[in-house]
């Protein structure tokens, strides 16, 4: 398939071939009903690829599955070679893979942390150095990175996972400013809360939080007790506006989906602009004297 083809492809709005990870449920099989239903190709991944055996039934043509680690740097490296083997090119990937645990840092083990940073961050560093090569020498090509609005504004019971989601943002913030210039556009969206099974999963088993942070995580945790289940995100729209995304070549960096998150984000950018101000003199007093800004 040629560059030439490929942008006559998406000028003519014909198939596309994608390949996202972390299908088996919530928003990964979400968008992997999307893009089926729209008539494009499809590699979905994920751990357990047996829930997707429906969605295999009614595309055989355009599905194909792949039981993927994605922090597994050579799983991701035969993952995108076999979409580029069976599609003839792969011109969009989302990196959707991912989990959080809430708990207190001080009482995350530290395998469990270095496995959510391992699957939230790296996992999407992985699969972008696959893809990145072949997107490159096509000047063509979208990497869709799902982080959060935690990746913007931090929340207490979070550190690993949001500590990922930060990174993912810088990183989709920096590696765009190094693509663009070649066609390959690279997002951040950064949802807020969605009717996925994320909440259930995050909150966990119940286990006795240390009495010093029963104010702030475990106050966070009853939060969620009412939250779960009442999230204000739909993942088929989630799904349906990072499929026209697909289509555009305009995309920013960042892009908060739902209106809590934008709600979050709101407050968490007027309290730094706030503390900004205030320690403007502290902030100025470290300049080299009569130095110049470039």
């Amino acid at each position: 398939m040629s560059d030439a083809h490929t942008g006559e492809m998406r000028k003519l709005g014909r198939k596309l071939s994608w390949l996202i990870t972390g299908c088996s449920r919530g928003l990964g099989m979400a968008m992997a009903e999307r893009v089926l239903a729209e008539g494009d190709l499809l590699l979905a991944t994920a751990r357990d690829t047996s829930t997707l055996e429906p969605l295999a039934r009614r595309f055989p043509q355009t599905l194909k599955r792949y039981t993927l680690d994605v922090t597994d740097a050579q799983a991701a490296d035969d993952a995108v070679s076999l979409a580029v083997e069976a599609f003839g090119g792969l011109d969009v990937l989302v990196n959707n893979a991912g989990y959080g645990h809430i708990a207190p840092f001080e009482q995350v083990e530290a395998d469990d942390f270095r496995a959510q940073i391992e699957a939230n961050l790296f996992g999407v560093v992985n699969l972008t150095r696959a893809v990145l090569p072949i997107m490159r020498s096509r000047r063509a090509g979208h990497i869709i990175n799902i982080s959060s609005i935690g990746g913007r504004i931090g929340a207490p019971g979070l550190t690993a996972y949001q500590s990922a989601k930060w990174a993912v943002s810088g990183f989709t913030e920096s590696l765009s400013q190094e693509t663009g210039a070649f066609g390959v556009k690279v997002i951040s969206i950064e949802p807020g809360g969605m009717r996925t099974d994320w909440g259930a999963t995050a909150r966990g088993k119940t286990f006795d939080i240390l009495a010093d942070y029963e104010s702030t995580v475990g106050a966070f945790l009853a939060r969620m007790d009412d939250f779960v289940g009442q999230e204000v995100g739909d993942p088929a729209k989630i799904a349906g506006v990072i499929f026209d995304l697909s289509r555009r070549q305009d995309l920013p960096q960042h892009l908060i989906l739902g209106s809590d998150a934008l709600a979050v984000f709101e407050r968490g950018d007027a309290a730094r602009r706030k503390a900004a101000e205030e320690w403007l003199p502290v902030s100025r007093s470290v300049d080299v004297d009569n130095a110049a800004i470039s």
